[in-house]
């Protein structure tokens, strides 16, 4: 039987009509409160397809459901009745996201609002995957007690890893993460836990936290680059993930042969030349807090990875035609600023107009992006 977390989700969060979370029209009205929090109802009527009178029954339909809350009146729109403010309840629901990278494993847990709840990490080195799912088991239980969380609200889960999709919930990861390559992620974690688990690439997944929390509130359509031990990274393309035909659009690493992978822009090819210059950093993370652009042999390793790095630049703009380019994963800004100012995109003006090339944007969301982008993915499928 096909493994569905949309089939394990608690019957109190589903609507009494169907077996589904919220209906099309719902999640339109919700999708537009996220993105306009403090919105008033007159104004959502105008955001809307819907008549004023469908847009007021659904509203009080999810209010009551709990899914939304009506703020104060909002004044100075017009000569009639103040309309009440718009805001998704946060405590009707939350979510935990886990980000399984080479050496680290983040932890992030987040409302139905998008308000973060609690974040952690711990180190996954030589550490079995039974006693990575026991600490994160202890981390929700500590941080239940802790905020007085119910577990009645506790919606399910999202897993983040570093590998490309196979099928199903299978994953492909890098070599530090074997023992959780080629296995069924979703039921495994979901027994263990107790909830539904939606699983997905870790550069995919920070590209969602991008959409939701980042530039996506004002760039439909970009590119998220994910440096990590690795290198991949996610489309988005108007508003919505990219996944392609098999789950792996954004597998940027794909572009490059036998040869130009050991110079493409991975973070872990870059602690080994760091390595062979003097300086041993023993993780990804560390390397990111400790960053100094002065390293000995880290301009050099810039200089090798250009090319490389160049061509894919310009192969998302030819083939995708981005507005904007994010460097993201847990890549070091300083790293990123560094990159950005070596690029060159390739092509000559004609008539003296140059094609409308995407802005390369630095994320400010920090190395957690593949965690929170876990923690909000559940939310995401079924409610907004």
């Amino acid at each position: 039987m096909t493994y569905s977390p949309n089939a394990l989700i608690a019957p109190h969060f589903l609507r009494a009509a169907d077996d589904d979370v919220v209906s099309g029209n719902e999640r339109n009205l919700l999708r537009a409160i996220w993105l306009h929090p403090g919105l008033s109802r007159s104004e959502l009527t105008a955001l809307s397809d819907l008549s004023q009178q469908s847009v007021h029954r659904i509203l009080d339909a999810l209010a009551e459901r709990g899914l939304i809350i009506f703020g104060d009146p909002k004044q100075g729109l017009g000569s009639g009745q103040p309309s009440p403010m718009l805001y998704l309840n946060g405590a009707h629901a939350y979510c935990v996201g886990i980000s399984v990278n080479s050496d680290i494993i983040d932890i992030c847990m987040i409302d139905l609002a998008g308000k973060i709840l609690a974040q952690d990490s711990f180190t996954l080195w030589r550490r079995p995957m039974r006693e990575c799912l026991d600490l994160i088991s202890t981390f929700i239980a500590k941080r239940q007690a802790k905020l007085q969380l119910h577990e009645r609200a506790f919606f399910g889960i999202g897993l983040a890893i570093a590998g490309f999709h196979i099928a199903g919930t299978r994953y492909n990861a890098t070599l530090p993460l074997h023992e959780w390559s080629l296995i069924e992620l979703g039921p495994l974690l979901a027994e263990h836990f107790g909830k539904p688990v939606w699983t997905i690439n870790g550069g995919k997944s920070g590209a969602i936290a991008e959409a939701m929390f980042g530039i996506g509130r004002y760039v439909k359509n970009f590119a998220y680059l994910s440096f990590n031990y690795g290198f991949g990274g996610g489309l988005i393309c108007d508003g919505a993930l990219l996944d392609g035909g098999n789950g792996n659009a954004g597998e940027f690493s794909q572009m490059f042969d036998e040869e130009e992978v050991l110079r493409r822009p991975a973070l872990q090819l870059l602690m080994e030349a760091l390595k062979r210059n003097g300086t041993t950093l023993p993780t990804i993370s560390i390397l990111r807090e400790n960053f100094d652009p002065n390293w000995p042999g880290l301009a050099e390793w810039v200089e090798e990875v250009t090319p490389a790095y160049n061509r894919l630049v310009n192969a998302i703009w030819a083939i995708f035609d981005p507005q904007a380019i994010v460097f993201g994963g847990e890549v070091p800004p300083e790293l990123a600023e560094m990159l950005i100012r070596r690029t060159r995109l390739f092509g000559k003006p004609r008539y003296g107009v140059s094609r409308p090339h995407p802005k390369l944007i630095v994320s400010e969301i920090g190395s957690d992006a593949a965690a929170m982008g876990a923690a909000i993915r559940p939310f995401n499928l079924t409610f907004y």
